[in-house]
C-alpha cells in the first residue's frame, strides 16, 4: 500500500483541494483531480492529472499559470507552494547581480511579448540555463510557446504531485 495516496485519497474535499492547489491553480484541473479519487495507484492519479492538463483551455492553464511566481523570485513564504517554488529554483541562489539583472530583464521582454510569466521547469537547472531559456523562447511563435508552456507545466504539476504524495 501507498501511505502517500492512501492519505490524499482520504482526506475530505477541501483539505484535497488544498493538496492539489500547491500542484496546480487551475481550478478546473483542481476539479477533475478531486471528484476522480480514490485513485487506485499513483500510475492512475499520473495519468488523470496529465489527462486533465491536456484538457485545459488556454484560460485554464492561465489560471495556473497566474500562480507562479517570475524565475528568480520568491513567493511570500509559508504556503507548500512557496517552499516547492523555492526548492525548484535553488539553481538562482547562486546566481551573480549581472545574470539576476539580466533575468529581470528577460523575464520582462518575455511578458511583454506573450502576456504571463516565464514558467519553465526549473528544477535541477542554473541559473544560467534558466537565463538562457527565457532569451530562447521570447524568439518562439505565440502556439509553439503555449505548446512549450503546458509541457513545462506538466513536468512542474508531475513532481509537485509525487512531493505531495512523499510528504510526511
Amino acid at each position: 500500500m501507498d501511505p502517500g495516496l492512501v492519505r490524499f485519497n482520504g482526506l475530505a474535499e477541501q483539505p484535497a483541494r488544498e493538496a492539489l492547489q500547491a500542484c496546480c491553480a487551475a481550478s478546473t484541473w483542481i476539479d477533475v483531480i478531486e471528484a476522480g479519487r480514490p485513485f487506485a495507484d499513483r500510475e492512475a492519479l499520473q495519468q488523470a492529472a496529465r489527462a486533465a492538463l491536456q484538457g485545459l483551455d488556454w484560460n485554464g492553464i492561465r489560471e495556473a499559470l497566474d500562480a507562479h511566481p517570475r524565475i528568480g523570485q520568491r513567493m511570500a513564504a509559508g504556503s507548500q507552494e512557496a517552499s516547492w517554488s523555492a526548492t525548484e529554483q535553488s539553481g538562482m541562489d547562486t546566481a551573480n547581480a549581472e545574470t539576476r539583472a539580466a533575468l529581470v530583464e528577460a523575464n520582462r521582454a518575455y511578458e511583454e511579448r506573450f502576456g504571463h510569466v516565464f514558467l519553465i521547469f526549473a528544477t535541477g537547472k542554473t541559473d544560467a540555463q534558466l537565463l538562457a531559456a527565457a532569451r530562447e523562447r521570447v524568439h518562439h511563435d505565440v502556439e509553439t510557446e503555449r505548446q512549450t508552456v503546458r509541457a513545462e507545466l506538466s513536468q512542474i504539476v508531475m513532481l509537485r504531485l509525487t512531493k505531495m504524495l512523499d510528504a510526511a
